[in-house]
């Protein structure tokens, strides 16, 4: 498998270019301009951040990537799965809700928000993995029936895995209800 691409700009901006400027330059340069995604729903799945909580990418870039899809007519929407823990993202109103305080507002970010395992986290499709110790994933339906899904997703340390990034992202944020259960317990409740 040849090496991937790695594009990368830093935070510093001279004057008159912003963050996000250079964002849509990322997009324009690299293989992401080259999608086909005229008429296709786009998945950009990415974690909206808890109540209190400042560790999550602003809605500003999840808006250049939205209108750098539909430009290219496509049908972005912003996703992410209801979660196991207590929290303020366990159900879909609730997760609505924190999206929308943490500014992922269908007016701010250009698109829709939609919670890819539905209310309670049960609308789920069984996606076959192939793999020999796991056959299949059991990820949000809004997802599965996307028919392009972009990871937008910030740095991030986890206790367990190191760097959780895209991995983190689409591995297991991808993951349903049941899912997440079959992946942190086993199985077993």
């Amino acid at each position: 498998m040849p090496a991937s691409k790695v594009y990368f700009t830093d935070f510093r901006c001279r004057n008159g270019v912003s963050q996000l400027d250079k964002l849509r330059k990322l997009l324009e340069k690299s293989e992401f301009s080259q999608i086909d995604f005229d008429g296709k729903f786009v998945a950009i799945k990415l974690h909206f951040g808890e109540l209190g909580n400042l560790s999550f990418l602003r809605a500003n870039y999840a808006k250049v990537v939205a209108d750098f899809i539909k430009e290219r007519g496509g049908r972005p929407f912003i996703t992410d799965c209801n979660t196991l823990y207590v929290g303020s993202r366990k159900n879909a109103l609730e997760h609505i809700e924190t999206a929308y305080i943490n500014g992922y507002t269908p007016y701010a970010t250009g698109c829709q928000v939609i919670i890819a395992d539905g209310v309670r986290g049960t609308d789920e499709a069984y996606i076959p993995i192939g793999c020999e110790e796991v056959k299949t994933a059991k990820i949000g339906r809004a997802i599965a029936d996307a028919d392009i899904i972009i990871s937008l997703n910030h740095f991030k340390g986890h206790e367990d895995a190191g760097f959780g990034g895209a991995l983190k992202n689409l591995g297991m944020g991808s993951g349903s209800r049941a899912g997440k259960m079959e992946m942190h317990y086993d199985g077993k409740p």
